[in-house]
């Protein structure tokens, strides 16, 4: 399909560790997919792996119908955008310098909407190594949007390690439902990893929980957010509600 990135058999060894175990996922348009799992369930290397920044031992990667490796980099670039969880840029750049870096592939200035829906207009002229750590999140997002930003709106697949770690609540919230607006206009997929299982429950379509390089359950908020699955898996005892708003499940561990 032309608007589907699909992904088969995925596997990977790091010296004698099996890192990814036969995954295999499929993201489709309009969608937000999170992905989940305790820590050191291979959540980063997954992620890695289907952006084409790894190169997995066994499987294959399709995007748009075409295999991954096919792709030339710069055409790549302009269907899919990575946000990692740290971004090492020590540069004494300005953020509109850093945000119009998205457009390399394209060889043209961000468009100025990007930094008005990030939120990043307020923080015009100042320089990136003096922002804060949610400050500079934000303008990597505005980045990757930039990346994709076609016809007055982003198209293609945006990968996101982690991306609300270092964001206040309201922050949060902004981006996420930026994220989802986005992906409503059936042109975008998001694929993010997380680690609060209310913000995944609440925001994504579909959720995809790793257990040490395994996919072990996927399916919408209310399928895998179950008791039973997060305690298995994460060997936590937790109780769950409905949240109030919407129908998806919330998790709060017992006393």
């Amino acid at each position: 399909m032309v608007n589907e990135y699909c992904a088969q058999g995925l596997s990977l060894h790091l010296g004698k560790r099996q890192i990814i175990d036969n995954v295999s996922v499929a993201l489709r348009g309009g969608e937000m997919t999170a992905l989940i799992g305790p820590n050191g369930a291979g959540k980063s290397t997954l992620l890695r792996l289907l952006t084409g920044y790894l190169t997995p031992d066994s499987g294959t990667r399709h995007l748009a119908g075409k295999p991954l490796e096919a792709w030339s980099p710069e055409a790549l670039s302009r269907r899919r955008a990575v946000m990692l969880q740290r971004t090492a840029l020590q540069a004494d750049w300005t953020v509109e310098t850093v945000i119009a870096m998205g457009r390399s592939p394209w060889g043209a200035t961000a468009d100025p909407a990007v930094m008005a829906v990030t939120g990043c207009d307020g923080l015009a002229g100042r320089r990136y190594p003096g922002l804060s750590g949610g400050e500079q999140q934000r303008v990597q997002l505005a980045r990757c949007l930039a990346q994709l930003w076609r016809d007055g709106a982003p198209q293609g697949w945006l990968f996101l390690d982690e991306p609300t770690s270092a964001l206040d609540l309201y922050y949060q919230q902004h981006l996420l439902r930026l994220l989802k607006r986005l992906t409503a206009g059936g042109q975008l997929h998001v694929c993010v990893v997380l680690h609060d299982l209310n913000l995944a429950a609440l925001w994504a379509d579909r959720i995809l929980l790793l257990h040490q390089g395994h996919l072990v359950a996927q399916g919408t908020p209310q399928e895998v957010i179950q008791q039973p699955v997060i305690h298995r898996w994460y060997g936590a005892d937790v109780r769950l509600v409905q949240h109030p708003d919407n129908a998806v499940p919330q998790v709060y561990l017992a006393p």
